[in-house]
């Protein structure tokens, strides 16, 4: 038997930490020992609505995670003891988009904690392949925080049209999991991080983590600001994955021939699309989510060889679920929310 968050009904009420059984590792599967895992939107959004994702309930919430392989098939590369991060889109490996390499894009996904038993769990069970390999030098809290937040920061920056050492990049609303992930993975590769932010206090501790300059837009008008941080020319690049309410400044922040890529729609989906700008100034708009397999071994790679160090806003426990969700929720979080197993 095991101890696991698990979701009974929407709501708060409905996610309880209880003992369950272990998972059932069929063939081909790996069982890990969780050691660490943190929250992400999706992981909110499953508690308390969850429509659009085929599942069924009770179901065990938590799409991140790392922790050691307990058991695998005889013969197999994984063996007992070695560390793994958590690779949580189950992909088919026979569609068109997996033999491409472009496993966020399989036709048949299905993702731990969303459609499947996640990892708010001391065991998961997934097929062997969803396992990265983690080096020695990234300790499992720091490894419980990059699954799914800085594996989509890799991709957003260094996928289509990959950020350079030199160029500008903008991101809107410092201080969630992602954008503090971008600021550190652009900073790393010499680009030039400009935020933006509400608040003074997460520009402050934006630019402390890398970020050269900020504008709030709760005081000042953002593209003006950008421009003016920029010669007039406007960023390389923006990353926006708010946006209704930050479309329209985002796209007035880019310069000629720059591109904008989103992971979200936090204030709504539907922003005015603004086609003239668009084709006038031969903007690129891409949408971006998690990251293929070997863009999460490059991460890892990343991490390793640099000492980069995620930035943690708060630690808990699993047993202190319901809290973890709440700080997520906190409007002065910076960073993401570990849960240890």
């Amino acid at each position: 038997m095991m101890k696991a968050a698990v979701l009974e009904k929407r709501g708060r009420d409905g996610l309880k930490v209880q003992t369950v059984p272990d998972p059932e590792r069929k063939p081909g599967e790996a069982l890990v020992k969780v050691k660490a895992s943190s929250l992400n939107r999706v992981d909110a959004y499953m508690r308390d609505n969850g429509q659009g994702i085929t599942h069924e309930l009770p179901i065990i919430l938590g799409v991140d995670g790392v922790g050691e392989i307990e058991e695998s098939d005889p013969g197999s590369h994984l063996q007992r003891g070695q560390r793994v991060m958590i690779y949580s889109s189950v992909f088919c490996q026979k569609c068109r988009y997996c033999l491409d390499g472009e496993q966020p894009l399989c036709v048949n996904l299905r993702i731990a904690g969303e459609h499947r038993d996640g990892a708010f769990a001391e065991y998961i069970s997934l097929p062997e392949r969803c396992f990265v390999p983690l080096p020695e030098e990234i300790d499992f809290e720091d490894a419980g925080v990059l699954p799914a937040a800085y594996n989509t920061a890799y991709r957003m920056l260094f996928g289509k049209r990959a950020l350079q050492p030199g160029e500008s990049v903008l991101v809107v609303g410092a201080g969630g999991g992602v954008s503090t992930a971008c600021i550190q993975l652009a900073k790393l590769i010499g680009a030039r991080v400009l935020v933006t932010s509400s608040s003074e206090k997460k520009l402050e501790q934006a630019k402390a983590i890398g970020a050269d300059a900020g504008v709030n837009y709760k005081t000042d008008h953002v593209s003006k600001g950008i421009l003016e941080l920029t010669d007039g020319v406007g960023v390389d690049m923006v990353i926006d994955s708010v946006g209704e309410a930050s479309w329209g400044e985002s796209l007035r922040s880019l310069r000629r021939g720059g591109r904008i890529v989103t992971c979200g729609a936090t204030t709504g989906g539907n922003p005015p699309v603004e086609l003239q700008r668009m084709f006038i100034r031969q903007l690129d708009l891409y949408g971006s989510t998690g990251a293929n397999y070997d863009e999460a071994r490059k991460l890892l790679a990343m991490v390793a060889n640099t000492g980069l160090k995620p930035v943690i806003d708060s630690r808990f426990t699993l047993d202190q679920i319901g809290e973890a969700y709440d700080r997520l929720e906190a409007a002065d979080r910076f960073g993401k929310v570990l849960v240890t197993i």
